[in-house]
Formats: structure tokens, C-alpha cells, sequence
């Protein structure tokens, strides 16, 4: 029996940093939010999509997924980003999990793929790609060291875990947590690295989103000439 995968779309953040709820931004004539949902629409190893978003937000977020035809379930968002993944693992009777941020538009299948397909070798996973930048460790306002960049790699989402051992995470990590796999790792579990995408960029101030949508025009202009 094929093992079952619930891509989880995480979407309940307060965009702070935005200035304006960024899950509905424009972005090459859709809601930002639209892109995610139509990547792991199109992924072929995703059977189950979950959405955890904030409640005054489930509504829209349902006329969206309506007007996409992508069949989602919408869960509602806790207080942290570590409760809300909670949330969605509560209703994601699967066997793997596929976590991703609503914030990064520009994920593709293939990266959904990747991650996947490393995941099954240790039952966890997640994307990154190599830092460029020199990298300066800082307290107060004076360099205390500079990094060794070679072996700095910069996280992104999606991440992708046995559902039963992000479960186990979860319940005996109680600290803050940015990311999931800081939660597996705690536990002692490897967590394989797939190779990202530097497009695969977070959306988190107004230059972002400006970026991103350069980017996507990139990428249109590319497809069309292929």
C-alpha cells in the first residue's frame, strides 16, 4: 500500500513586517497565498492538503481554494507557528508531512519532490541552499567571530517528516521552535539536507514582495520560450 503524504500549508502569520496582510498581496495577478496552493495542487506525491490559517481569514482563504478548484482543508492557526503545525498534524491521518510557508510563493513541485525523496531514507528532510554572504557573529554591537560560511546553509521550507516522528517532536521538545526541524533535531533523529532553491525566497517586507515578483516574471518569460 502507497503510503500517504498531507502537504501542509502554513499560513496564519501577522505579517508584521509587511504592514498589510501579505497572504493577499498581488503577486502576477493572483493572491500570494495562490501560488503555494497550486504548486502542491500540482505535485503528484501530495494526496491531502491541509491549510492552517487564522480565523478571520478562513473565510477568503475558502472562496480562494474554490476559485482554484484545490480541494483543502482549512485549519485555524494557533498563537506561534509551532502551534498551528500542531493543529494541522492533528487532523493529518497520513504518513508523511510536507510543512511549507505560505510565505515562500515560489516553491515548485520538483522541490516538493526532493525533499520527499530524501526524507524516506531517515524520516526527515528539509531544503536549504548554501550561504554566500560572509557571515559575522555579533553581540552588542562588536564582531565576535566571522563564520565559516562553507559550512552555513540557509533553511527553507518545505520540510518534510514522518508524521508520527514530528508528532514525537512536538510532545517532548517544549521550546521555542523557528522552524521544525529544530524540534527533530532535538531529539538526536538526522535531518537530510536537499539542495534548495535561491528563488524559493521568504516574503517578508515590501521588498520581498517586489523581488518575488520579478522573479515569477523570470520564470513566465522562461516557460514560454521553452
Amino acid at each position: 500500500m502507497t503510503e500517504q503524504v498531507a502537504g501542509i500549508i502554513v499560513a496564519g502569520g501577522s505579517s508584521s513586517r509587511m504592514g498589510f496582510d501579505k497572504l493577499w498581496a498581488d503577486l502576477g495577478g493572483r493572491p500570494l497565498l495562490a501560488w503555494p496552493l497550486l504548486a502542491f495542487q500540482e505535485c503528484s506525491e501530495i494526496q491531502h492538503l491541509i491549510v492552517v490559517i487564522s480565523a478571520e481569514n478562513q473565510r477568503k482563504a475558502g472562496r480562494l481554494l474554490s476559485q482554484l478548484a484545490i480541494d483543502a482543508t482549512l485549519v485555524a492557526g494557533g498563537p506561534s507557528r509551532r502551534d498551528s503545525v500542531a493543529a494541522a498534524l492533528a487532523v493529518a491521518m497520513t504518513d508523511w508531512v510536507v510543512i511549507h510557508d505560505a510565505a515562500r510563493p515560489l516553491v515548485e513541485p520538483d522541490l516538493i519532490t526532493r525533499a520527499l525523496t530524501l526524507a524516506r531514507e531517515t524520516g526527515a528532510a528539509i531544503l536549504a541552499v548554501p550561504e554566500t554572504s560572509t557571515v559575522k557573529r555579533v553581540q552588542s554591537g562588536v564582531v565576535e567571530k566571522t563564520e565559516d560560511r562553507g559550512a552555513l546553509w540557509l533553511a527553507q521550507t518545505p520540510q518534510v517528516f514522518r508524521r508520527e516522528l514530528l508528532l514525537e517532536a512536538h510532545q517532548k521538545t517544549p521550546e521555542p521552535a523557528t522552524d521544525d526541524s529544530v524540534l527533530v533535531e532535538a531529539l538526536g533523529v538526522p535531518v537530510r539536507v536537499a539542495e534548495g532553491a535561491y528563488a524559493n525566497i521568504k516574503v517578508t517586507t515590501p521588498v520581498d514582495l517586489q523581488l518575488a515578483s520579478l522573479l515569477l516574471t523570470e520564470r513566465r518569460r522562461l516557460r514560454a520560450g521553452s
